[in-house]
């Protein structure tokens, strides 16, 4: 049997994009080659892995057992490449990061920064999305490692998942600084937060849902003034006083053009964890970036009494 990780890995993109073109595009692949990648494949393993039909790609049987086993050999087969190249003490390497948007704003760019500065040579890779979506990734060897939040269900069948918790954070109500507090204490209500202009986050945020979640079960309606944005442009929103916010308490992190309000009356909170594949040794500059990220969890726990470590 001649089966290569090319090989393995254009059969790993077919299977994860449902799509021979799509994954040749990824793969900066023509698509014969690809197509002829994976029907030598077939016949080298005396199986179809794919059912063809028009617009239309699915696993066989056969596929759908050698999916997770593929995306095993090529984590590990990326780990020993990495390991190789940084032999030489963290002179070279890769990282392949992942992190919710909320976190890319806050801690990832802090460890990030202090990683880089100790390891200049290493080659960073930050795939930005929700926690869902990066254990997909990690399940397919996309990304080595990922900040994650808790609650996103089991991982994808096939491979587990090794989790560490790094902290708790409540989630905020925000509003600018340049404005009159919206609260005379250091906390206040849903049922207050109803009656204030509320800039909502779009409805892929988890982060939205959870919010939404939560004035359904008080019975109330929000005051939307405005819906659908992307975190970095509702802070932005909140900043120049259209309306206020609720947030991760870590969003709050060199922003000093807003100021926050603890929620009570539901307490709301998340769980921020580090996270990767359970059956792929991490590689050197991984397991190197891993310290980092706890160190600066540690740190930036200690800012502010709505951030608690777990450490």
């Amino acid at each position: 049997m001649a089966m290569n990780l090319e090989q393995l890995r254009g059969f790993v993109e077919v299977a994860r994009l449902g799509h021979f073109t799509r994954a040749s595009e990824h793969l900066h692949l023509a698509q014969p080659s690809l197509s002829r990648q994976i029907s030598t494949l077939e016949r080298e393993l005396g199986a179809e892995l794919f059912h063809r039909a028009r617009g239309h790609i699915a696993l066989t049987a056969a596929g759908e057992t050698l999916l997770p086993r593929a995306q095993r050999m090529l984590a590990e087969a990326d780990a020993i490449r990495d390991e190789m190249g940084e032999l030489a003490g963290l002179r070279r390497g890769r990282v392949r990061l992942g992190a919710p948007p909320t976190l890319c704003i806050s801690l990832v760019a802090e460890a990030i920064s202090s990683f880089h500065s100790a390891h200049p040579g290493i080659d960073l890779h930050l795939t930005e999305s929700g926690s869902r979506r990066l254990v997909e990734e990690l399940a397919v060897g996309a990304v080595d490692i990922a900040l994650i939040t808790e609650s996103d269900g089991p991982p994808p069948s096939g491979f587990s998942l090794t989790r560490m918790p790094l902290l708790t954070e409540e989630l905020v109500v925000v509003s600018a600084a340049t404005e009159p507090p919206v609260s005379s204490s250091a906390s206040m209500t849903l049922h207050h937060l109803a009656t204030l202009p509320l800039i909502a986050l779009d409805e892929t945020y988890e982060l939205r849902a959870t919010t939404d979640a939560a004035f359904r079960a008080e019975g109330l309606r929000p005051n939307h003034v405005l819906e659908g944005a992307e975190m970095d442009a509702v802070l932005r929103f909140v900043e120049r006083g259209v309306g206020v916010a609720v947030v991760p308490a870590m969003v709050l992190l060199d922003r000093p053009a807003l100021r926050s309000v603890r929620l009570t009356h539901p307490m709301m909170t998340r769980t921020v964890s580090l996270a990767h594949r359970a059956d792929v040794t991490p590689a050197v500059a991984v397991a190197a970036i891993r310290r980092v990220i706890v160190a600066t969890a540690a740190e930036v726990a200690g800012r502010d009494p709505a951030i608690t470590s777990l450490l």
